[in-house]
């Protein structure tokens, strides 16, 4: 049996300005937690919008939000306290790139009451009429930086996969609050689908402007909103310097070679997971040494 949603207190519908007649918005979410590898989803948020929109709903972050777990910044200055980050999770307005409007839910991924939270996201979705919600995810995976980005595409009707993915069959993987919002939302009727990114994993720490690219555009093709990249494929090409400067520092390029191969059989159509080979793979412990200090050094530029 489904989890039931009372909608006897359901508001009246609140028009999006800009849209024609009959037309209806899209919700995006990007929410940065267990879906957030490379932090392809902030970024993409931040990137198409951030703290610009207008905010049309606040969600109650203390509902959902664990403090100790992930405690927001605040300044001590001397003697005193001040400049507090609270953590948000607000839908706000915003325009695409021709001045299409669409609505974007970003903030922290709930760490409590993920049933009260799909509930407070569908109300939205009732009360701006919304036609479509699309999630952005990213997780890590066993896949090399120089290989184009896979992207796994989700929906809670068949109807609505557009693409064919990568990996065929059913696995089990571990919940998270985004994918719970799309299977409950299409338990009461709504059209939920999403996008999920696979970014190397030795990447996943550290901001990899790519993950955010394949993200907007998959939104892009499927909404047909429309974003300028220019800027974020700048970054990228600075992240892809630094990222084979370092590697070319250490081993030269060994264990990177060998996710290549991997990469290469599979993409060739064999019939095995990639992290499935004849060869001997990498442990969990020799990549990390091999980026370890890369991620050190990272670390280290953005602290300067």
């Amino acid at each position: 049996m489904g989890w039931i949603r009372n909608r006897s207190t359901r508001r009246q519908t609140s028009p999006i300005p800009g849209l024609d007649e009959g037309e209806r918005p899209v919700l995006v979410h990007a929410l940065d937690g267990f879906l957030g590898a490379g932090s392809g989803p902030r970024v993409a948020a931040e990137y198409i919008g951030g703290d610009d929109g207008m905010v049309v709903e606040s969600l109650d972050v203390d509902e959902y939000y664990d403090y100790r777990a992930r405690r927001p910044p605040l300044i001590f200055d001397e003697d005193h306290y001040r400049e507090y980050e609270p953590p948000t999770l607000d839908v706000r307005l915003h325009r695409d790139q021709v001045g299409t409007p669409y609505l974007m839910l970003a903030g922290p991924e709930p760490d409590y009451r993920w049933e009260a939270f799909a509930i407070d996201v569908a109300d939205v979705i009732e009360q701006y009429d919304v036609g479509l919600t699309v999630g952005m995810g990213a997780v890590p995976m066993g896949v090399p930086h120089t290989r184009p980005l896979v992207v796994t595409q989700h929906a809670n009707r068949k109807a609505l996969v557009d693409q064919r993915n990568l990996w065929n069959g059913q696995v089990v993987v571990p919940a998270s609050a985004q994918a719970l919002l799309e299977y409950r939302l299409g338990e009461w009727g709504f059209d939920a689908m999403g996008y999920v990114v696979h970014v190397p994993h030795y990447l996943a720490q550290v901001d990899y402007p790519a993950a955010s690219i394949a993200l907007l555009e998959s939104v892009s093709r499927r909404t047909g909103l429309r974003f300028e990249l220019d800027e974020l494929r700048a970054r990228q090409v600075e992240a892809i310097a630094d990222i084979e400067d370092q590697i070319r520092e250490q081993d030269g390029g060994a264990v990177l070679a060998n996710l290549e191969q991997q990469y290469d059989a599979f993409s060739r159509g064999a019939n095995q997971s990639l992290l499935a080979s004849d060869e001997a793979l990498p442990s969990g412990d020799e990549l990390g040494r091999q980026f370890e200090q890369f991620l050190a050094q990272v670390d280290k530029r953005d602290d300067d």
